[in-house]
């Protein structure tokens, strides 16, 4: 399955703010997965992947009529996801209580974010789902997954900020 998140975090690392439904739909897709698979242990993969694809439609589809909510909800996810994944990399601990603490903290943080910077916030928090899915499933050593996680994090901001810019200038010119 590690195809699947590598092909999720490149949605997010170049898409992420531009199709909010698509970025509330890949991180319902990841935390579905990691729920499922801790809830589901031992079940078939087809299951969880299954399950996780109904989260990230769920969510998907809700974000389209409640933008809002399901982005500060999305971004809870996003932060949480990326703090956790720092927490037990730089703690070197498999403790459940640090990732869900970290989990927990990291959430608040990406839904301050999202409320307070709607498509800063976008931009940064899929950059950084992004990135952290695609690194954690590529074959390397942690050292190397360390600079690829910073060089995929900077690629995706810088695409994004690029993206937006354009559209916020062609925005600019048709009102005038």
């Amino acid at each position: 399955m590690q195809w699947v998140d590598i092909l999720v975090g490149a949605a997010l690392l170049l898409f992420g703010r531009r199709l909010f439904w698509l970025f509330v739909g890949c991180i319902g897709f990841i935390a579905g997965f990691d729920i499922a698979s801790d809830l589901f242990q031992g079940q078939s993969p087809a299951l969880i992947l299954l399950i996780a694809i109904g989260v990230g439609l769920l969510g998907a589809i809700t974000s389209i009529f409640l933008q809002r909510v399901v982005v500060g909800i999305a971004g809870f996810f996003a932060g949480g996801y990326f703090l956790s994944s720092v927490a037990v990399a730089v703690l070197h601990t498999q403790q459940h209580a640090v990732e869900w603490i970290a989990y927990v903290i990291g959430g608040v943080f990406g839904v301050l974010l999202t409320v307070v910077l709607l498509d800063p916030a976008l931009i940064i928090l899929s950059s950084l789902a992004g990135a952290t899915a695609i690194s954690q499933n590529v074959p390397l050593k942690d050292a190397n997954k360390g600079i690829l996680f910073i060089g995929l994090l900077i690629f995706g901001i810088v695409v994004q900020a690029t993206q937006y810019r354009g559209a916020t200038k062609s925005r600019r010119e048709r009102a005038e």
